[in-house]
């Protein structure tokens, strides 16, 4: 028995008739391609989740949909996870178009931020996320989130959301590396020692998730560069609002 894949499709209504929705269903009924989830995605675009255990089927599909009046099909494809969150949330993450790893939420995206860190958090192995952001957006507090959906444990290497935390070792439990590191980048490069910039490097070296709050200070006071970071993400609190570090970086000792 074929394993069966799933595929993303997205298309956009130019007139929607009675009954169109019903006659793309039956079609996909005749090719035996199992609708999973279906949602209106950005305005007139449909965005649908789909199941089928043959590619050639799925090429038809796109073949016969080039046919169908009344739509344009803009995308078929294996699903990625910005696929998968659009369907769910029913837009797109804003992602920079030349900047292809930095993505943009504001306040009022909350839900989309934690969905889309959680996904990212249960991948398994090596990654480094970056989260630009003023002070109290809700940076830390959607990480903390994120590793909720995940089911992944957090650890707080530096810190400032109760008091400011600069960790120069790891509990047994916590020296594992299916935690969620969550580090300040500000406080782990101005305001650290030795110690804990040793305990640093030897979280950046292993195989886990640590999620960097003001990559840019990280950047600009430690060894490790843009090149280390998998992805980029920028949470302001409107879309007009510019993130800048001088206003706050003298004046640490604030809660961030």
């Amino acid at each position: 028995m074929k394993q069966k894949k799933q595929w993303y499709m997205e298309y956009k209504i130019h007139r929607n008739r009675p009954g169109l929705l019903g006659d793309i269903a039956s079609m996909f009924g005749m090719l035996n391609v199992n609708i999973i989830t279906i949602n209106g995605v950005e305005g007139q675009n449909r965005g649908m989740l789909l199941e089928c255990d043959d590619d050639a089927k799925i090429e038809m599909l796109g073949k016969i949909m080039t046919k169908v009046e009344n739509i344009t099909v803009l995308a078929l494809r294996t699903p990625r996870l910005v696929d998968i969150l659009a369907v769910r949330h029913g837009r797109y993450i804003d992602r920079d178009s030349d900047d292809r790893k930095t993505f943009r939420f504001t306040r009022d995206e909350l839900g989309l931020l934690v969905d889309f860190l959680g996904e990212l958090f249960k991948r398994e192995g090596h990654q480094v996320i970056g989260l630009r952001g003023m002070p109290r957006v809700g940076k830390t507090e959607s990480i903390i989130a994120g590793s909720v959906c995940s089911m992944k444990r957090w650890t707080f290497v530096s810190s400032t959301l109760l008091r400011q935390t600069v960790r120069s070792q790891l509990s047994e439990e916590e020296n594992n590396p299916n935690n969620i590191f969550i580090i300040d980048g500000i406080i782990s490069t101005i305001r650290s020692n030795e110690k804990h910039y040793q305990l640093l490097e030897d979280i950046m070296s292993m195989p886990s998730t640590k999620v960097i709050e003001h990559p840019d200070i990280f950047i600009k006071e430690s060894k490790y560069d843009y090149s280390d970071f998998d992805i980029l993400i920028e949470l302001r609190n409107n879309p007009e609002e510019e993130i800048v570090y001088d206003t706050f970086t003298t004046l640490y000792a604030d809660d961030v």
